[in-house]
């Protein structure tokens, strides 16, 4: 984190974005060791403490939502890195998120997970609401040199400071929808800047990757670049493709302060260093935070073998079959219940493609054996157990790759609604406290506008040959949940309608077939000349990768011209 801060220093504001279900989680189970942790303890040693004195001196103003959990524990770590080195910043908190205290009353009155409808887990470790930016604003007003927020939306560390900055009313709409989308381009680093990016090859440095900064406009547009002489890459479909990163329906983003369209945004070069972007839209939120809380549902060991040689593949399988049966009889005998759940992946074969796989026989694999249980002591058994495989199973297998493998907490999300007006936040700095009873604007949320006809793909006349859709498509795949998207986005405006009339929703729920349980639904997105797809209850086992799972533009088979599709197969 020190040289990407280095890099970042500049006359302005810097936003540090720290929170997602995995970094909660990773929390809440701190935080169970030690009730003194919880927060992001990098941000106060490492982003902070080294540039305090620099960022107070030039007047810079710093976002963060690294309070996680317990953002009084990170605000009084900061004042006290501060104080050693004589230093008084100003720094505000804002709190609220933590719905704990409000679980009760909610769960006896039938409360059940947005997803799966069942009732919350009588043992929640957490539960906090995704609250939007009008506590930063408010604290920004106050002259906070440094603002710590408990769990916000990523893009609400951008959204309070524009707001501020610009004096918009929180029912400036469009401008809201516009300042959401600068943070949810930068949410994640670098890659708004040639992270992830499909065309990595043009992307260079990436050991000194620029992390973005953009400049943002009264109007919501914003220009982004990356300081001077780092890495990465500025490009218009680098930006696109972050834009549809974890994106829904691109038409009703839904955040707390705003619902979002972001159908018709576009990404412009002005030159090399610098991408235009600009024409997204807003209409009012609904009445309702989303809300996720933890609970502890067992524990989990993953170990890692190499297997090398004549049909390694199968040696995997067979290693993996044999440790499980030798470790259920030794559970069995001691009186423990079989395994809740394992995971068998060998990695090198294309395993996670299934039918789809290119590659047939290979001579080298990572064994990836993973398993859940109730009991931490029952995957002892496996945990020493693996150290076998080394000596008695297959020539050449190295059993212990990585070490000794540790038996972890497994922490689950329970995902929820809870209603605005119920979840004030609290503003304070230095004494002076306001608590904010409806931090967010509450109301009915209007579905989006119908899109213009697309234009229908018309075959021209003449040979016909297949390319892979690479060579036709950008894209960018992201995970919510159970659910997966992928953004595939048209490097020249004209193959969208060939994506459109073979991309079908049926075609790409048929090549991921072995790993949906759910549908998918497809999404225009023409100011990118992109098209959105979301895979429902995907991710029960593995996380997809983007393009290079999709097939050939032409190999797709053709089936129903719905964007909503429930077919097993393509047909």
């Amino acid at each position: 984190m020190a040289s990407a801060d280095r890099q970042m220093i500049g006359d302005a504001t810097l936003i540090y974005d720290y929170l997602a279900e995995t970094t909660m989680s990773i929390m809440s189970r701190a935080r169970s060791r030690n009730p003194a942790l919880g927060y992001a303890t990098d941000f106060v040693d490492a982003a902070m403490a080294a540039h305090l004195a620099e960022i107070l001196q030039r007047g810079i103003r710093v976002v963060a939502n690294a309070g996680g959990l317990n953002p009084q524990a990170c605000r009084d770590a900061l004042l006290a890195a501060a104080a050693r080195q004589g230093l008084r910043p100003k720094v505000a908190l804002v709190t609220g998120d933590d719905v704990m205290a409000s679980m009760p009353d909610w769960c006896a009155k039938g409360l059940d997970d947005m997803h799966t409808g069942e009732p919350a887990s009588p043992h929640l470790m957490s539960a906090n609401a995704y609250v939007g930016a009008q506590g930063i604003a408010r604290a920004l007003d106050w002259g906070a040199d440094v603002v710590i927020t408990g769990r916000c939306v990523d893009s609400a560390v951008v959204v309070g400071p524009l707001v501020h900055e610009f004096g918009w009313s929180w029912d400036d709409w469009d401008r809201l929808a516009s300042a959401t989308l600068a943070g949810h381009v930068i949410e994640c680093g670098a890659q708004a800047t040639g992270g992830l990016f499909t065309d990595w090859q043009l992307v260079q440095g990436w050991d000194c990757i620029g992390y973005p900064v953009i400049d943002c406009a009264d109007d919501g547009s914003f220009v982004l670049s990356k300081p001077q002489g780092s890495g990465g890459l500025i490009h218009p479909a680098a930006v696109a493709e972050q834009i549809l990163y974890e994106v829904g329906d691109p038409g009703a983003y839904l955040m707390p302060d705003v619902t979002c369209d972001f159908r018709h945004v576009r990404t412009e070069a002005l030159d090399t260093d610098h991408v235009f972007v600009s024409g997204a839209r807003g209409r009012p939120p609904g009445m309702h935070y989303k809300c996720n809380g933890t609970w502890h549902d067992g524990y989990q060991i993953a170990l890692a073998l190499a297997i090398r040689g004549v049909d390694a593949p199968r040696k995997a399988q067979r290693t993996a079959d044999a440790l499980l049966a030798r470790t259920r009889r030794m559970m069995f005998g001691k009186g423990y219940p079989d395994y809740a759940a394992t995971s068998v992946e060998p990695i090198g074969c294309e395993a996670l493609y299934g039918p789809n796989a290119r590659v047939l026989a290979t001579r080298e694999v990572l064994l990836r054996l993973a398993a859940r249980h109730p009991a931490a002591e029952a995957l002892q058994f496996l945990q020493r157990e693996c150290a076998s495989a080394g000596t008695s199973m297959a020539a050449g297998t190295r059993s212990a790759l990585f070490g000794r493998a540790d038996v972890q907490q497994v922490v689950k999300v329970f995902s929820f609604l809870a209603p605005k007006r119920e979840v004030p936040l609290t503003v304070s700095m230095q004494g002076r406290q306001e608590r904010l009873d409806v931090a967010a604007a509450v109301g009915e949320n209007p579905p989006a506008r119908a899109l213009a006809p697309p234009q229908p793909w018309t075959a021209p006349g003449g040979p016909v040959v297949s390319v892979p859709l690479i060579t036709l498509a950008w894209a960018r795949s992201g995970d919510k949940g159970d659910d997966e998207n992928i953004g595939v986005i048209a490097r020249e405006p004209r193959y969208l309608p060939l994506l459109r009339a073979q991309l079908s929703a049926c075609a790409v729920r048929g090549w991921f077939s072995h790993l949906l349980e759910g549908e998918v639904e497809r999404y225009e997105v023409p100011g990118l000349n992109a098209l959105n797809f979301v895979l429902h209850q995907a991710l029960g086992a593995v996380v997809l990768p983007a393009c290079a799972l999709i097939p050939s533009a032409r190999a797709l088979p053709r089936c129903c011209s719905t964007s909503r599709c429930r077919c097993p197969q393509p047909g």
